[in-house]
C-alpha cells in the first residue's frame, strides 16, 4: 500500500539557522576591502553530514580537508568559510592553511577538529592572508537570528549579485522537520556534482549513509542540471548537515516518511540551483530547457544541459532572437540518440518546429516573450519516455566585462 507523501511547505523569511540547533554569522575580517568575507555555520551537537564535491582533477586544499571529514568521520559540527581567496593551487602552504582554519575554528567553539569542514571561494593561485583570517575566527559569534544568517549568506558571495536562500518544512513521524539552504555561485558554473558552494541544514534525524544516499539521488536533477559558462571550479561542494534535534525516528528508505523528506530536500536543492543559474555573471534572464521523449532520463538531461549551455542559444536569448536553429543544432551535437524527423521545439508556448519541420510563427509574439526575465524552451524527441530539465542564463556583454577584470 502506497504511503501518502506529507505536503511540504515553503517558509518565507526563514534561513540557514531556522532548523533547530543551528547558528550562523558572517563578518568582515579583511580578506576583501569592505564586504563580509568570513562565515561560520555551527550546530549545537555533532550532525550527520553528506557531501558532493567537484569532479575537477585540480581540487582546492579546503575541499580536500572537508571531503576527508565527510568520508572518514561522517559527522560535522561546524563549517568555516572564507570568500575573496579560493586557496586553490597553493601547494603545501595552502593545505597547511586549510588545516589551520579547521584547527582554530575547532578551538574557538570547543569541538574536535575532525568535526569542522572548511570551504573557500575566490581567486585561484594566491596564498591566503592568514593573519586577518585567524583574528576573524576569534571574533565569530554565530546566532540563530535572521541577521546572523543574512550575514552568513553575504560573506560567502564573490561575483554574486544576490543572496541565495530557501527554507521548507515537512513532517516526519508527526514532527515538524525544517530543511534550509544557502548557496553562492555566479560564474565558473558547470558543476558535474554541485554548485560552487552550497550549505543545507536540517533538524531531521538521519544516519550519514542514508543522508549521502538522499543527496546523491537529487544531485543530478538539481545541482548537476545547471550551467552558466561550462567551467567546473576547483572548489565546488555541497554539504548537508542533519543534527537530529527534530527527534523523529531515524530516516531511511524504509521509513514511511522517506519520500516526504526526499521531496523536501529536492525542493531546497532545486531552488538553490535555479537561483545560481539566474544569477549567472552578467545575466538578465533565467533559461529553462525541458526535454521529453528521450531514450532515457539521463539522455534527456544531457540534451537539456547542452542546449542551455550553448553560447549561441544563450546569446540568442539575450538578443531576443527566436533562432530555433541554434536549439536544434545543440540537440544534434549533444551526443544523445535523436531522430531529426521526430523533433518538436517550442519557445514558451509557441511551436517553432514540429516533426522536424519548421512551423510558421509570429516573430513579434516571440520577441515579446523573449524579453521576459524567464524563458522556457521545450524539446520533444518522440524516442522514449526519458524526461529532463536544465537551467542556465543568457550570455551578455557584462559577463565578458566581469571576467576580463576579475583579478583587477
Amino acid at each position: 500500500m502506497a504511503v501518502a507523501v506529507q505536503q511540504m511547505k515553503l517558509i518565507s523569511g526563514k534561513n540557514i539557522a531556522t532548523p533547530k540547533g543551528f547558528k550562523a554569522v558572517g563578518i568582515h575580517c579583511g580578506l576583501k576591502h569592505k564586504k563580509y568575507d568570513l562565515a561560520v555555520l555551527l550546530s549545537e551537537v555533532p550532525a550527520s553530514v553528506a557531501g558532493v564535491f567537484t569532479t575537477n582533477a585540480i581540487q582546492a586544499a579546503p575541499l580536500v580537508v572537508t571531503k576527508e571529514v565527510v568520508q572518514q568521520t561522517g559527522q560535522m559540527q561546524a563549517v568555516i568559510i572564507n570568500s575573496g581567496n579560493a586557496n586553490a593551487c597553493t601547494g603545501k602552504q595552502g593545505m597547511c592553511d586549510a588545516l589551520t582554519m579547521q584547527e582554530k575554528t575547532a578551538e574557538q567553539f570547543g569541538i574536535a577538529p575532525n568535526l569542522v569542514g572548511v570551504a573557500s571561494t575566490g581567486v585561484i593561485g594566491e596564498k591566503l592572508n592568514m593573519e586577518p583570517l585567524l583574528k576573524g575566527i576569534q571574533q565569530l559569534n554565530p546566532t540563530s537570528t535572521l541577521e546572523g544568517s543574512i550575514q552568513f549568506s553575504q560573506a560567502i558571495l564573490t561575483t554574486d549579485t544576490v543572496m541565495k536562500n530557501t527554507t521548507y518544512r515537512t513532517e516526519v513521524d508527526g514532527k515538524e522537520v525544517i530543511i534550509a539552504g544557502t548557496a553562492k555561485g555566479s560564474g565558473m558554473i558547470e558543476p558535474n556534482m554541485a554548485t560552487m558552494l552550497g550549505f543545507i541544514t536540517t533538524d531531521a534525524k538521519i544516519d550519514s549513509v542514508h543522508l549521502q544516499e538522499a543527496l546523491k539521488s537529487i544531485t543530478d536533477v538539481t545541482f548537476n542540471s545547471i550551467t552558466v559558462d561550462g567551467d567546473t571550479s576547483t572548489n565546488d561542494m555541497v554539504l548537508v548537515l542533519a543534527n537530529g534535534l527534530a527527534e523523529n525516528k531515524p530516516l531511511s528508505p524504509a521509513h514511511p516518511d522517506w519520500d516526504s523528506f526526499l521531496q523536501t530536500l529536492h525542493a531546497v536543492a532545486q531552488d538553490l540551483a535555479k537561483m545560481i543559474a539566474k544569477d549567472g555573471e552578467g545575466a538578465t534572464k533565467l533559461i529553462e530547457v525541458e526535454v521529453d521523449g528521450a531514450v532515457t532520463d539521463a539522455e534527456a538531461r544531457k540534451i537539456a544541459k547542452t542546449v542551455v549551455g550553448s553560447p549561441l542559444v544563450k546569446t540568442a536569448v539575450f538578443g531576443c532572437d527566436a533562432n530555433w536553429g541554434r536549439v536544434i543544432a545543440a540537440v544534434g551535437y549533444s551526443g544523445a540518440s535523436v531522430d531529426p524527423l521526430g523533433i518538436t521545439i517550442k519557445i514558451g508556448d509557441t511551436p517553432v518546429v514540429k516533426d522536424g519541420e519548421p512551423v510558421i510563427f509570429s516573430e513579434e509574439q516571440l520577441l515579446h516573450y523573449l524579453k521576459q526575465p524567464e524563458v522556457k524552451i521545450f524539446v520533444g524527441l518522440n524516442k522514449g519516455s526519458g524526461h529532463g530539465i536544465a537551467w542556465g542564463c543568457d550570455l551578455t556583454y557584462d559577463y565578458i566585462q566581469i571576467n576580463a577584470s576579475y583579478r583587477s
